[in-house]
């Protein structure tokens, strides 16, 4: 086996060492591939949110039922729980560049076909059902494959920034989007918002194409049918990255102290609404900036890990994980309006930080031939536990109130950093021999 790299590597090397100040936090931005992926992905990403909040708001105007908006949401992710370990097989076995061309040109039709069914008046509560549930089989292939195309892009020494700029750009984006799409539904109604997504998928499809293979880190030279694990039965190869993950101390770790902060902690965001209204009693203008001050304290959490552009560490992980249990807490006991603004800015910093040094860590560890299957497992227990995070939340609000049931759900998390620093030691020297393996020249 053998791999490609950068031509001009060592150069690059050496311009970090000169790069100083706030150009820190755009290391990664040198790399012409990443360049391209990003500014496609900017545009794409704020039409993704935008069409996020008119979808919400179309369900809302056919069945005036939270049931029904609850149900479209939980059918775009429960795909990404069910399907996503076999996209990272498809991820490992197809070229990247070729699987997101196809992922993205999916979602932009979707976009489409929801645009010309309001269009032409005929929209049905039934087509944002199915069409919700086709987007969330296109992100079972597109999450891990995007994840692990990063330090493909990159290399793993400009991977930590990458994954904070990227980090970055989804929070830019959470701010920006539902703000223009707000705007929008006010002025021409909802129609426009998933043309207007449609459309900014051209970006990121341009940017793909101009992508050049040759100037890729790290890419098998045996990556297509010929090779070993494209002849491996599917299942056999979901099997072969599981088996990576849970006998690897630092990944298990990581995907075990993950999966429970993402189940219980992580979706709390699905309980704003009710802390804005019944805890707070700030109405929808207060929501609003909850929603924005969380996405604010993302944003600068972000920023600041793409500045910082450190070697990930668990300590690291785990310190993050235990803020943000620690926030979440204070949040939850939080009464008092200003408190909350200050907290729940806290808390998304505190995410960020532990979430992208996760991602981070795990690509880092990761051999080449198994990183879409580890980046899979990652997407299932960070967002496919969306819909039963969400459903528990809910259940535990409806009898004990809305403080009562974050607040078990920030103690759980909270236990679950905890528990990671007993087993830490451990985990820490599985990440030095793992990166050293990953990163050793393959025979």
């Amino acid at each position: 086996m053998q791999t490609v790299s950068h031509p001009s590597e060592k150069p690059i090397i050496v311009e970090e060492q000169q790069t100083k100040g706030l150009l820190r936090a755009f290391l990664a931005l040198r790399h012409r591939n990443f360049r391209l992926f990003w500014f496609g992905q900017m545009v794409s990403l704020i039409g993704t949110w935008m069409q996020s909040i008119g979808q919400a708001w179309l369900v809302l105007e056919l069945s005036h039922s939270a049931f029904m908006l609850g149900l479209v949401g939980a059918l775009q992710f429960l795909p990404v729980l069910l399907f996503a370990l076999f996209g990272g097989v498809f991820a490992d076995r197809w070229p990247k560049r070729r699987v997101l061309l196809f992922t993205q040109s999916s979602a932009m039709i979707q976009a489409i076909v929801l645009w010309l069914l309001i269009f032409t008046g005929v929209v049905q509560i039934w087509h944002i059902l199915l069409l919700a549930m086709l987007l969330g089989l296109t992100n079972a292939l597109d999450m891990p494959t995007r994840q692990a195309f990063v330090v493909e892009m990159v290399g793993r020494e400009d991977l930590p920034n990458a994954i904070a700029l990227n980090s970055s750009l989804f929070n830019l984006a959470r701010i920006v989007g539902p703000s223009i799409g707000g705007l929008i539904i006010a002025w021409l109604g909802v129609g426009p918002l998933f043309l207007l997504n449609a459309l900014s998928f051209i970006a990121v499809l341009i940017g793909l194409a101009m992508i050049d293979m040759t100037r890729l880190f790290g890419i098998d030279k045996h990556l297509s049918e010929h090779g070993d694990h494209a002849r491996q039965g599917t299942l056999k190869s979901v099997r072969e990255g599981l088996d990576y993950v849970f006998h690897t101390p630092s990944v298990a770790l990581i995907i075990a102290v993950l999966g429970i902060i993402s189940l219980f902690g992580i979706n709390f965001n699905v309980t704003l609404p009710l802390v804005a209204t019944s805890l707070l009693h700030v109405g929808a203008p207060g929501f609003g900036f909850i929603s924005a001050t969380f996405g604010i304290g993302s944003l600068l959490s972000a920023l600041w890990l793409a500045w910082a552009n450190k070697r990930p560490s668990i300590r690291q992980m785990l310190i993050g994980a235990t803020a943000f249990g620690v926030m979440l807490i204070f949040f939850a006991l939080s009464h008092n309006y200003i408190l909350s603004l200050i907290l729940i800015a806290a808390v998304g910093f505190a995410q960020i930080a532990f979430s992208a040094i996760a991602n981070t860590t795990l690509q880092t560890v990761s051999p080449n031939h198994l990183r879409g299957r580890v980046m899979s497992v990652y997407m299932v227990v960070f967002a496919g536990s969306t819909p039963i995070g969400n459903l528990f939340t809910g259940v535990l609000a409806e009898p004990f109130g809305i403080s009562i049931a974050l607040l078990i759900c920030a103690v759980l998390s909270l236990a679950a950093a905890i528990g990671g620093w007993f087993y830490r030691k451990p985990a820490q020297r599985s990440l030095i021999e793992a990166t050293a393996l990953s990163q050793s020249p393959p025979l």
